[in-house]
């Protein structure tokens, strides 16, 4: 009994070694996945082609990738040629009414923002040039100047962990 209790004990203690080194791909919370030779990310600026929106938006969605990618993953974010390049631009902001559902009393706005994201892989071989597109509504009483600030963060938040998810997923 003893021996086979010793043996179940080793094995353990060998998964939880292998586990905490690593294996052969670093995970972070978010559920994605970064191979192991990539130790660089360089972010360019995500410039505003859509022609509407707040004129901050362009520099808080940059610096909202970069907190991103600095305090969920460890990869050291430089200026140029990083291990991974990530590029785009907010190519669409809109605003459009949507149709009351049964359960609303008062109609809805709908704030729809898009984004082109280039990602590059220099190190894997892998890349993709993807949209990525989130909505928030209001309601119609409301007007955009009254709920844009925090609507337009939501939203920005939603696009950054889109694409956090597809650079880092399918290893």
């Amino acid at each position: 009994m003893g021996n086979k209790h010793f043996l179940s004990l080793n094995i353990v203690l060998a998964c939880l070694i292998y586990i905490l080194a690593g294996g052969c791909v670093s995970y972070n919370f978010t559920g994605g996945s970064i191979p192991p030779n990539i130790k660089t990310i360089s972010i360019q600026s995500f410039y505003n082609q859509s022609g509407n929106g707040p004129p901050s938006m362009s520099l808080q969605l940059t610096e909202k990738f970069k907190s991103f990618y600095q305090n969920n993953t460890k990869l050291l974010i430089v200026k140029d040629n990083g291990d991974w390049k990530l590029e785009g631009m907010i190519t669409k902001y809109y605003v459009q009414p949507i149709a009351p559902q049964a359960n609303q009393t008062a109609g809805q706005t709908r704030l729809t923002i898009t984004i082109n994201a280039s990602f590059i892989d220099e190190l894997n071989n892998r890349e993709f040039k993807k949209d990525f597109s989130f909505y928030a509504d209001f309601a119609q009483t409301q007007s955009l100047s009254q709920v844009e600030t925090e609507l337009v963060n939501t939203i920005l938040d939603q696009l950054v962990l889109m694409v956090f998810s597809e650079t880092t997923s399918n290893w």
